[in-house]
């Protein structure tokens, strides 16, 4: 099996670009019926009947998701592993029971990123919790909360959602 790719330029780009991450939706992996892939991104996703992602938001500068490539020449290992980091201010019972259920079940996410980006999570297995905590702080100004780490290991980085179709996935 031959493994050329065909390379594309990339040119210099002089929009702006902002870092960070503005929400992120999560589903149950084995709810999404069909994700459809054209062009390289995600232009349909298949939900079982009445089954929709549920949204998550937090702090303004808080979250984050970072992919790195493992490759590893003498084995041929080649993957991606996309970390997702939340935070959520002030602890309380309602959050720590939606934070529980994220480090729980095997779900799929859409990230949207700062500049307006969705990214889909989850593509090949579903998310994994690795880390998590709740702090009280210690002086006053410090900050009350939960934080929450999933990570996405994949044969890809993650792939651009179409944002036409997400209105229609979220509860």
């Amino acid at each position: 099996m031959a493994c050329n790719q065909t390379l594309t330029a990339i040119l210099k780009d002089c929009s702006p670009s902002m870092g960070g991450i503005i929400e992120a939706i999560f589903a149950n992996k084995e709810d999404v019926q069909e994700v459809t892939l054209a062009d390289d991104m995600v232009n349909a996703i298949t939900m079982e009947t009445g089954k929709k992602f549920v949204k998550f938001q937090f702090a303004r500068n808080t979250g984050s998701m970072s992919s790195n490539y493992t490759i590893d020449p003498t084995t041929g290992v080649k993957f991606v592993t996309t970390d997702l980091v939340l935070v959520f201010n002030r602890m309380e019972t309602s959050k720590r029971v939606a934070i529980k259920a994220l480090m729980q079940n095997d779900l799929v996410a859409i990230v949207k990123d700062a500049n307006g980006k969705y990214w889909y999570l989850g593509h090949d297995e579903a998310l994994t919790a690795t880390a998590g905590d709740g702090l009280t702080g210690t002086a006053r100004a410090d900050r009350n909360g939960y934080s929450a780490t999933l990570q996405d290991n994949s044969h890809e980085m993650p792939y651009e959602v179409n944002p036409e179709i997400i209105a229609a996935l979220v509860a």
